[in-house]
């Protein structure tokens, strides 16, 4: 099942704005990456939220990109900021990249976002959000959500 940003939101809008809160915080994140030896890489990148998609943009053959190229799976984690407080918890995307190509797409991104050219762009394709955080400072709670389903909640003491 293919989703994208925009049917996760509309399935899950709370959670999508808590998400997205979390990586409007800060401007650099990290994502990893699996090399061509299959380890992972992790690398800092700047995300954004537009037209219902979650776009990776990278600077040309970037080893993150040409990972991407390579095996389209990924994990990205939203900058916790400083300190232990992660304010709204901690949130990690997990998917697949999709690189593209057209112009015309890539040119409403550019003109959005006036990134550095030449650049990759990749749309992502959701396979699982996940909020980690601390309730009421007695549980850890953790809220999964996958394509076709509901999200999952899980209380730990």
């Amino acid at each position: 099942m293919k989703t994208n940003w925009e049917a996760f939101a509309a399935a899950e809008p709370a959670l999508a704005k808590t998400v997205e809160a979390r990586f409007g915080a800060y401007t650099h994140h990290v994502l990893a990456t699996l090399r061509r030896d299959g380890s992972p890489r992790t690398t800092g990148l700047e995300v954004r939220f537009l037209d219902g998609e979650l776009w990776l943009g990278m600077m040309p053959d970037s080893l993150k990109a040409l990972d991407l190229r390579r095996d389209p799976r990924f994990a990205l984690q939203a900058n916790p900021g400083e300190g232990t407080g992660m304010g709204g918890g901690d949130v990690r995307i997990g998917g697949r990249a999709v690189e593209v190509e057209d112009a015309e797409t890539r040119g409403r991104y550019a003109e959005e976002v006036e990134p550095p050219e030449p650049f990759h762009l990749f749309r992502t394709e959701l396979t699982e959000v996940v909020r980690t955080y601390v309730e009421d400072d007695t549980y850890l709670v953790v809220q999964v959500w996958k394509p076709g389903e509901p999200v999952r909640t899980l209380k730990r003491t």
